[in-house]
């Protein structure tokens, strides 16, 4: 599959998770895909990516990435991690808060390991393979990117014909960074001035685990 992009920019927000997923699912009928997979992020991502598979016929899994926190800024990620595959950091930050091997290496281990956990808890049998299939990664939005980007590296390592990143809102930094990671960009919202996902949904309440186990089993 070429690489693409679709920059779409809007005023509206959305009513909640599930409604901008079936909002970003109408903007992907046009892709021509070969045997998707949809993988949401967890937890927020999760319900986005329901109704994206719901739209696609395909079958849902979850991916979960952590982030690494800034020292004195924990929500500002510095980087990312998945359960498996390499951590992935913003140079630019890491020299800006002066952070050395050691530090990073010791956040990067306490991070994967809260992702394996996690992950187990939401696997749902066998894991599918992967290759020569288009897989569709789907978030609530981008910030800064960074566990998306992890993710999308470590669905890379299982050899899919392509992957698609594909989510209602992000800042068009994120946006841009992301082109160069993934096969094709959906990113229907970019707004100027972007400050945070939440400030584009009315109802941004916490996804739960049990949230996520029900959408799950709607996908058995």
């Amino acid at each position: 599959m070429p690489r693409m992009s679709f920059p779409e920019r809007t005023t509206a927000g959305y009513a909640d998770r599930r409604h901008a997923g079936r909002v970003l699912a109408q903007r992907m009928t046009g892709l021509d895909l070969v045997d998707p997979v949809v993988f949401g992020l967890a937890r927020g991502g999760v319900p986005v990516a329901a109704e994206v598979a719901r739209s696609l016929a395909a079958p849902l899994r979850v991916c979960v990435a952590r982030k690494i926190g800034a020292p004195s800024q924990p929500e500002l990620a510095v980087g990312a991690v998945t359960a498996d595959g390499p951590a992935s950091y913003d140079p630019r930050l890491v020299r800006s808060f002066h952070l050395d091997e050691q530090t990073l290496q010791a956040a990067c281990e306490r991070e994967r390991a809260e992702a394996r956990r996690r992950e187990r808890l939401f696997q749902r049998g066998q894991p599918l393979p992967l290759a020569g299939r288009d897989v569709v990664l789907v978030d609530d939005g981008l910030a800064t990117g960074a566990t998306a980007r992890a993710a999308v590296r470590m669905l890379r390592e299982a050899a899919p014909r392509s992957v698609v990143l594909a989510v209602p809102v992000g800042s068009p930094e994120a946006v841009t960074a992301l082109r160069k990671e993934a096969d094709v960009v959906v990113c229907i919202l970019q707004p100027v001035g972007f400050a945070a996902v939440g400030q584009w949904y009315r109802d941004f309440s916490a996804t739960t685990d049990e949230e996520i186990y029900e959408i799950l089993r709607d996908f058995d």
